[in-house]
């Protein structure tokens, strides 16, 4: 789930992410490691001015010149204890009578640690850091303790972690307003690559009615980066592919062309033959193939044409689209068992395509659901909720999985179910329904029929004014 939700976030955020993650690691090491230097220099500041005045004292006491006040540099207490805990001098400031370390804490001072009291006892307005060393002969050893105020210095140090926990947010915050702007203008281009290359990728044969740009190419930015090398080398590479493509429907355009006078001869050797008797059975067992070699030709050939980089431009007419289902039904070839009606609409619903391709549209549509069908093929037409004219082939069939109805728009696409091509189809009939029906702005959909079966569905820009 996390791999599914790391790629649903944008370039743009990802890298806005991982570069806010990269600061803030950055920020967190350097502050943290900022402060400590920090308090442990100044610690170390501290005990070592504390550390000297208490030798200096210590070496006193060892001359045998102790004073009645003790030196101190700055804001220190020094005090002398003899091993009873008695103050035996002190400096001005300190307290003469109770000493500022009880044994325990006296002890771990002299071993060499730094001890923190509360200053509230000894009139100090905040803590004390302690230092002390041991002087004096060894039948009658004293310390000398050295205690700085450090208040100021611990509120230093808190004002410091509280202004780096405030500042690194919104030092954080201004970072990923700059960098979601910078990264934005940054990927301006890549965006306007893959615009160009949507734009260049739509087809006729896409259901959203996309149309198109033959000529378009993504476009170079400025700039000499990397990016405008991308977009020379993919431009590049769709000059190939449209030259590679021209060829190919050039190919498949005069092969079909060619073939169309052989086929044409052939057909007419076979009725001449088969009216003068000759070859047996072999006419009549050869015509429907070659009926069936033709109509493949063709619809070939219609489609090189419809699907070319420059298309025959399509002539749109405002076309009342009643009557022309019900010439459809009763011109399209009939299966025995199976009925075809078309149902005619309460009011004239006319669209605006070219009278010669919707008619083969549904034809096409009809033709496809008579081949399919159980016992009866409907056709009807009705108006759109988004004012668009809908008109619909169902028939009563095995019908078609929805996982594989975009797959049946393919060329020469083949299903392992009941609708396969035995039946005498071209493998050509609903790519050619999708060229022409986009040619002309259109979409068409494939549903489940209400009584069971298949229904297709061409929604087609509708004409309101018939004799506009």
């Amino acid at each position: 789930m996390r791999a599914r939700r790391r790629r649903s976030l944008g370039l743009r955020t990802r890298l806005l992410v991982i570069g806010l993650t990269g600061v803030a690691l950055a920020l967190l090491v350097a502050g943290s490691g900022f402060y400590q230097a920090l308090t442990v220099s100044t610690d170390r500041t501290l005990d070592r001015e504390a550390l000297s005045s208490a030798h200096e004292v210590a070496a006193l006491v060892d001359d045998g010149r102790l004073p009645e006040a003790l030196p101190t540099s700055g804001a220190q207490l020094v005090q002398v204890v003899d091993a009873s805990q008695r103050v035996l001098a002190a400096s001005l400031g300190a307290d003469r009578l109770v000493p500022v370390l009880d044994p325990d804490q006296l002890r771990a001072a002299v071993a060499g640690e730094a001890v923190l009291v509360d200053g509230a006892r000894f009139g100090s307005s905040g803590p004390l850091r302690v230092r002390a060393v041991a002087a004096g002969p060894a039948d009658a050893p004293v310390s000398v303790i050295v205690a700085v105020q450090v208040g100021d210095v611990l509120a230093a140090r808190t004002a410091l972690r509280t202004g780096l926990l405030v500042v690194f947010p919104v030092v954080l915050l201004v970072m990923a307003v700059v960098a979601w702007v910078v990264m934005g203008r940054t990927l301006r281009p890549v965006e306007q690559l893959r615009a160009g290359a949507e734009r260049i990728g739509a087809g006729p044969g896409d259901r959203g009615g996309a149309r198109p740009d033959p000529d378009a190419r993504l476009p170079v930015p400025p700039a000499a980066d990397e990016i405008r090398a991308l977009a020379l080398t993919l431009n590049g590479m769709l000059d190939r592919l449209s030259a590679a493509r021209e060829r190919q429907r050039a190919f498949v355009a005069d092969a079909a062309h060619e073939l169309r006078s052989p086929l044409a001869s052939m057909r007419v050797q076979l009725e001449v033959a088969e009216r003068l008797g000759e070859g047996g059975e072999l006419p009549a067992e050869l015509a429907p193939e070659l009926a069936r070699l033709s109509a493949l030709v063709e619809d070939l050939l219609l489609l090189a044409r419809s699907g070319a980089d420059s298309p025959v431009p399509a002539h749109p007419e405002p076309v009342v689209v009643g009557p022309l289902l019900v010439d459809v039904a009763t011109d399209v070839p009939g299966r025995e068992g199976v009925r075809v009606e078309a149902v005619r609409p309460d009011r004239d619903l006319t669209v605006s395509a070219d009278p010669a391709e919707l008619r083969r549209v549904l034809v096409n549509l009809t033709t496809n659901a008579i081949r399919h069908a159980r016992s009866q093929v409907r056709l009807d037409v009705a108006a759109g909720p988004d004012g668009r004219v809908v008109l619909r082939v169902t028939d009563d069939g095995p019908g078609i999985p929805v996982a594989d109805r975009e797959r049946v728009f393919e060329r020469f696409a083949r299903l392992d179910d009941a609708r396969s091509r035995d039946a005498g189809g071209t493998g050509l009939g609903l790519p050619i329904v999708a060229e022409l029906v986009a040619r002309a702005g259109g979409t068409i959909t494939l549903t489940d029929a209400p009584e069971g079966g298949l229904r297709a569905e061409v929604r087609l820009p509708a004409r309101s004014d018939p004799a506009a």
